[in-house]
């Protein structure tokens, strides 16, 4: 009768402890999803504080502002649309219209990195995929870098001609400025791969 009592005070105890340790170190290891902007936000805030600070200064060197589900595009997301009408010469940004192509190229580069390939598609479709509307909501454009769009969701050069995107491969693609004459195919195109 002792060993059944003693068997039984065992198995209870363990049992307490593997319900403590299962719901106390659960609840600690992974909280509730925050339920507001405000919490998720603090939430975010907490994990970047955690992190190394190496980690930090890479995740704010290499990527813009994350981009709402959906591809919506917003002043506040890091990209400006162009308005409509004349196009704004270098308005956006103070470095010449090559160096704006190469911080596109290296925005197409930093997605291929991330996603395993370039971003396939049209001028829009590249660019929405870009700005956010990707796995992972990253936005990869840069509005200070002179990266900007158009009324139509393309990517515009900074004489506000969208840019050509030409897949080389899946892991090489062409990007074309039209140049100041605004004409593709002619002697004034930039160029970048």
């Amino acid at each position: 009768m002792k060993k059944r009592i003693l068997a039984a005070a065992i198995f209870i105890i363990l049992g307490g402890f593997f319900v403590y340790f299962r719901f106390s170190s659960g609840a600690l290891k992974n909280p509730p999803p925050p339920k507001d902007k405000i919490s998720q936000d603090a939430a975010v805030a907490t994990a970047l504080a955690r992190q190394s600070s190496n980690t930090t200064a890479i995740i704010e060197s290499n990527f813009a502002r994350v981009q709402p589900a959906g591809g919506q595009t917003s002043r506040a997301a890091g990209v400006s649309p162009a308005p409509a009408g004349q196009p704004l010469s270098l308005q956006v940004s103070n470095a010449p219209p090559a160096v704006v192509l190469e911080h596109l190229g290296r925005a197409v580069r930093q997605y291929g990195a991330m996603f395993g390939g370039n971003p396939v598609g049209t001028n829009p479709e590249i660019t929405s995929q870009l700005s956010g509307n990707n796995p992972k909501h990253i936005n990869f454009l840069d509005a200070a870098a002179g990266m900007r769009m158009n009324e139509n969701g393309e990517l515009v050069d900074p004489w506000g001609t969208p840019y050509f995107f030409h897949q080389i491969s899946g892991q090489e693609m062409e990007i074309r400025s039209a140049g100041a004459d605004g004409k593709m195919w002619t002697a004034d195109d930039l160029v970048t791969h």
